[in-house]
């Protein structure tokens, strides 16, 4: 097999690099059939610190997929996320080209090409145009203008804008990885679409991705993404007032957290005990699970307060109609409901992606960026394949490509 007939999203994190491998299938829906994960090196907050690290980290999660899916991986999707991203309004306008006046695909693709016309700094480089509303003749408040008929077609759109050299540097590591950008999802966008249902972003709603060593957060509006931010805490911390706490080695510490740690003391085990080596001596300490529980629950409430204080800050409502969705691999943490309802209120519920294999918080990214392509028609092929082997390439629209292509141009 080759890696013709799938779609592979490159998630890269703080603490975890993670690589989804998804199956095209005729109709374009996919399905996953593969993952490869490693530990990331060379990763802080959410910006390469350094490229030979992240490019071993890189190649050990690509094998891992490879192995298990049995293709050779040539062409990844990567996620952009991180303080460094910023988004900016832009409207487009075109003329509908078709003699029927028709809209088509082609003229959804050149009134987002028009959005992308706009004065940006130097040191800034669009990562994404993302459309809020399509406008037909004057009739807005459209989501997809395809198959109608007009003259007229506009669109409300935000371009997602990042620094150039944390780009760079990003397209550097997987260069060197020996790998090709088949394109770039705005990452934070991509997880929301896959956590939030349609009533949930009319209401208003906030997204808060907690990974290793930052929260994301986005919210939404009337049905549209209205703002995002990055605060630079996550699982790490937890991790580190752990070591300190028990004074042993950071490994040992993470080790604890997922194997014992419980969010709140209230639901901790007096009785239940292990073993942690103590740093400087040979001897072993014996700790509960209620003592770990006691240095894990402060810190959780603490992050939970500041993702209430950040979204105050952004300007929106604390107590949003929609209330919060939380996801990211600190997710996991058992009965860490309790702690974010307790800070956050009653209206919070944790989001796991629902695919077999990757029924984790940690796996929402790469799985909301694969369900994200799909949602976006980029995976749709042209020509269905045959339903025997040999396999046939599922082409996607040129428009896709078109859109890749024009954004590698600005680094030339």
């Amino acid at each position: 097999m080759s890696n013709e007939d799938f779609v592979i999203a490159l998630d890269l994190g703080s603490s975890q690099v993670r690589v989804i491998v998804a199956e095209i299938n005729p109709d374009g829906t996919t399905h996953i059939v593969g993952v490869g994960t490693a530990d990331s090196l060379g990763m802080k907050k959410g910006a390469i610190i350094n490229i030979d690290q992240a490019v071993q980290s890189i190649r050990e999660a690509v094998d891992h997929a490879e192995r298990m899916v049995g293709i050779e991986i040539s062409e990844v999707y990567i996620g952009v996320s991180g303080h460094h991203v910023s988004l900016q309004p832009s409207h487009g306008v075109v003329a509908v080209a078709s003699e029927d006046r028709e809209i088509g695909y082609h003229d959804i693709d050149r009134v987002l090409q028009a959005a992308r016309v706009i004065a940006i700094p130097p040191e800034r480089a669009i990562v994404e145009v993302v459309p809020k509303q399509f406008i037909v003749d004057g009739l807005d408040d459209i989501r997809d203008p395809n198959g109608m008929i007009g003259v007229r077609l506009e669109v409300d759109a935000l371009i997602v804008t990042g620094a150039k050299t944390i780009i760079e540097n990003l397209l550097r590591c997987i260069e060197r990885a020996n790998l090709s950008i088949a394109g770039m999802v705005f990452l934070p966008l991509a997880v929301s679409e896959l956590c939030l249902s349609t009533d949930e972003k009319n209401l208003g709603v906030v997204v808060a991705d907690i990974g290793g060593g930052t929260t994301t957060l986005t919210v939404f509006q009337q049905g549209h993404l209205a703002g995002t931010s990055v605060i630079p805490i996550g699982g790490e911390f937890i991790t580190n007032d752990i070591a300190i706490g028990l004074r042993t080695q950071t490994s040992t510490a993470e080790e604890v957290k997922c194997k014992y740690g419980v969010a709140s003391k209230d639901f901790a085990d007096v009785n239940e005990t292990f073993q942690v080596q103590t740093i400087g001596t040979t001897r072993e300490r014996t700790v509960t699970q209620l003592e770990l529980s006691q240095i894990i629950e402060p810190r959780l409430e603490e992050m939970f307060h500041l993702i209430k204080q950040q979204v105050k800050a952004m300007g929106f409502s604390d107590e949003p109609a929609g209330g919060y969705v939380l996801t990211g691999g600190v997710m996991a943490t058992k009965q860490i409901i309790h702690v974010a309802q307790s800070q956050l209120g009653a209206a919070v519920r944790i989001a796991v992606p629902k695919n077999i294999g990757v029924k984790e918080p940690a796996y929402t990214g790469g799985v909301g960026m694969i369900h994200y392509l799909q949602k976006r028609g980029v995976l749709q092929p042209t020509n269905p394949r045959p339903a025997h082997p040999p396999r046939q390439k599922g082409k996607r629209p040129p428009s896709a490509l078109e859109r890749v292509k024009s954004w590698l141009s600005e680094f030339i």
